[in-house]
């Protein structure tokens, strides 16, 4: 049995997988607004209340490329399957935490099961389609719930938390991941056989330990500084092993990043931009709702409620991306989205500490939402077309890899420039609501600045990738591939 063979049932099977990413994007911002009711509940100190949202993120980027290769090797289904059961018993386990050290080893967890979910659910979604239209609304599917878990996150963990507790933002993750792996158990036929081939160990090992040091020194260093010797260590074993990393990849035939995922160009361009989306994509979902809290002084639920028109227009903007990249071309799209989005920044840094929500905040999150949603559908869309279908999981790896470390990157720099910002203030005595306001502006400035950079080099990737049709509009010859075999 396959999926090609069930056409009519390929609505629901994208529906399913769209809610296992879902829950990935759900999780990472669902702890934002909820962290001062956490530290309270378990006793975190400052440094402890950090790791509860870096936990997650450290596990998740640091094992994406693995997860995204034991799918292909596994199967996809299988490690889809594995991953929700792992992220659903992790989250049951936060909720149930009366320690601070048991709720960031089940945060931990959770990212363990998220980093196998992401890739294995994008590749089977892409092997459903494997080409054409149906791609490009496939993929504006993923674009909405990957925008609409972020900003529903942060809505839900302020509805949740000022209704029954902060132990119920987890128990709702945990609920909802069992009914999506009962989907995937219900729809997704089981492959005969997964790719096969061998498990590049020494690789694996090597990346994700560099990794690891890499987005541990970045999130360590906001708390303690970029001198400290333990962050200095991080980076600079980061660095290292990368280098050793590029070594082993060379020389091995069983490469867990083999180059013919590059051998086109596309991957490579589409993977570098989505790091710089993500610097900024990242950021936004930090600072804004903690502008909102603390400088307008919105409460758990107004704060979550003043995200909806962000998530609406986030939706919008990923299924109208298709239609336009048909209508203006790919490379134009891209441009034009990454544009909308540094408009919007830089709207958003005009904010003041006396401002409003209805004044400073929902006009430019509206123009954010539909240029990010845009941005990532043909960014995701560049970065998985045209690849050998058994690289599929990992290509899917590589791209939600490059997103979620170059928002480490981009939030460890932004967060230090606007503790700069806001500690140069202070000594000038300017008062408190304005210094933490100034730091807020810069960041968002320096953000649009970045997506401006980041419109300019994908013009230039353009010219020389040959990047003028992407997957998502591909040829019609690509069409008559088998469904079965990719998704498998």
């Amino acid at each position: 049995m396959n999926l090609h063979s069930t056409p009519p049932r390929s609505g629901a099977v994208l529906a399913a997988l769209a809610g296992a990413q879902f829950t990935v994007m759900l999780a990472t911002s669902i702890v934002n607004v909820a962290l001062p009711q956490i530290r309270v509940g378990v006793g975190l100190s400052d440094g402890g209340t950090t790791w509860v949202v870096n936990a997650y993120g450290l596990a998740f980027g640091a094992l994406l490329l693995a997860g995204g290769r034991a799918a292909d090797l596994l199967g996809r289904r299988r490690v889809l399957m594995a991953g929700l059961g792992l992220f659903a018993v992790a989250s049951l386990t936060a909720g149930l935490a009366g320690s601070s050290d048991v709720l960031i080893a089940a945060r931990a967890a959770q990212g363990v099961g998220a980093a196998a979910i992401a890739p294995a659910a994008l590749a089977l979604a892409m092997g459903l389609f494997p080409s054409g239209a149906g791609r490009g609304r496939a993929l504006g599917v993923w674009g909405a719930v990957s925008g609409a878990g972020g900003a529903g996150g942060v809505l839900l963990g302020g509805v949740l938390t000022q209704a029954w507790g902060w132990p119920w933002i987890f128990h709702s993750v945990a609920f909802g991941t069992v009914l999506v792996l009962a989907a995937v158990a219900a729809l997704i036929p089981r492959a005969s056989s997964a790719e096969g081939g061998k498990f590049d160990l020494l690789g694996t090992v090597t990346i994700t330990v560099s990794l690891t040091c890499l987005v541990w020194g970045l999130t360590t260093a906001r708390g303690s500084g970029w001198t400290d010797p333990g962050v200095l260590g991080a980076l600079l074993g980061s660095t290292v092993l990368l280098g050793a990393f590029v070594v082993i990849e060379r020389r091995r035939s069983d490469a867990l990043v083999p180059p013919r995922l590059f051998r086109t160009g596309r991957v490579a361009a589409g993977n570098l931009l989505m790091a710089l989306l993500g610097s900024v994509w990242i950021a936004l979902f930090f600072f804004l709702p903690l502008y909102q809290q603390q400088v307008l002084g919105m409460g758990p639920l107004a704060t979550g409620a003043g995200q909806l028109p962000l998530a609406a227009a986030n939706m919008l903007g990923a299924s109208l991306a298709p239609r336009v990249s048909r209508r203006i071309g790919d490379s134009a799209t891209v441009i034009a989205a990454l544009l909308t989005t540094a408009a919007g920044m830089l709207w958003l840094a005009r904010i003041s500490a006396d401002g409003s929500y209805v004044g400073h905040v929902l006009g430019p999150s509206i123009l954010i939402g539909l240029g990010l949603s845009t941005a990532f559908v043909q960014l995701t869309a560049l970065a998985v077309g045209g690849v050998p279908p058994q690289d599929a999981g990992l290509a899917g790896g590589l791209v939600n890899t490059t997103r979620q470390v170059g928002g480490a990157i981009g939030l460890a720099a932004l967060a230090t420039l606007a503790g700069t910002v806001t500690t140069h203030a202070a000594v000038t005595r300017t008062p408190q609501l304005e210094a933490v306001t100034a730091g807020y502006r810069a960041a968002f400035t320096v953000s649009a600045a970045v997506l401006t950079a980041a419109a300019l080099l994908a013009l230039l990737l353009t010219r020389r990738s040959g990047w003028q049709r992407t997957v998502a509009t591909a040829p019609a010859r690509r069409s008559a591939e088998p469904r079965a075999s990719a998704v498998s």
